[in-house]
């Protein structure tokens, strides 16, 4: 585990649609982005939060839940789900993150992904070694890239931080 203190500058980049999708998954839960938030940063000063999105427009709530982001302190980043003619979707934010973070970094000393997307090896280090910055990733330990967990500095389990997983009701709880 890695070393924090109060003047330590962070910056926070959260793939939304990653964390989200491995809480409803694998513990049929939604994320308290705020809990999260507090418990990544903890005592050190924040100086950056960012929440890569992808708009879907036919998702009931997507609008509610990004501005609950927002509120949450959250700058928003915005993308639409691309459509193929064939059908097949897509939509991340895997070279946005990457580009923000690069950028962002000389005003940190902390960078801190929430993903759990292995994608992001060659980023975290660049960031370590390029850069000299501390990288730490916050993820679910069972959809987290082993090879993310090795290059990072700090790995965070989100599943084992208090009140951040809130459990989703089925609709035979409803009743």
């Amino acid at each position: 585990m890695s070393n924090t203190y109060p003047n330590q500058r962070v910056g926070v980049f959260i793939d939304v649609q990653n964390v989200y999708h491995s809480a409803k998954n694998l513990y049929r839960a939604r994320v308290n982005f705020k809990e999260l938030m507090r418990a990544i940063v903890g005592r050190r000063q924040l100086i950056r939060s960012v929440a890569y999105v992808i708009k879907t427009e036919s998702t009931p709530g997507e609008e509610s839940f990004f501005e609950a982001l927002r509120k949450t302190g959250f700058d928003l980043r915005v993308k639409d789900l691309q459509i193929y003619p064939d059908g097949t979707k897509k939509g991340d934010w895997d070279v946005g993150v990457a580009v923000d973070a690069m950028r962002m970094a000389q005003n940190l000393d902390v960078i801190v992904l929430v993903t759990g997307d292995g994608d992001f090896v060659p980023l975290v280090e660049y960031l370590k070694l390029g850069l000299g910055k501390e990288v730490e990733v916050a993820a679910f330990s069972r959809t987290a890239s082993g090879k993310l967990r090795e290059a990072t500095d700090n790995f965070v389990e989100i599943e084992n931080i208090p009140r951040v997983l809130l459990r989703i009701k089925s609709d035979r709880e409803r009743e």
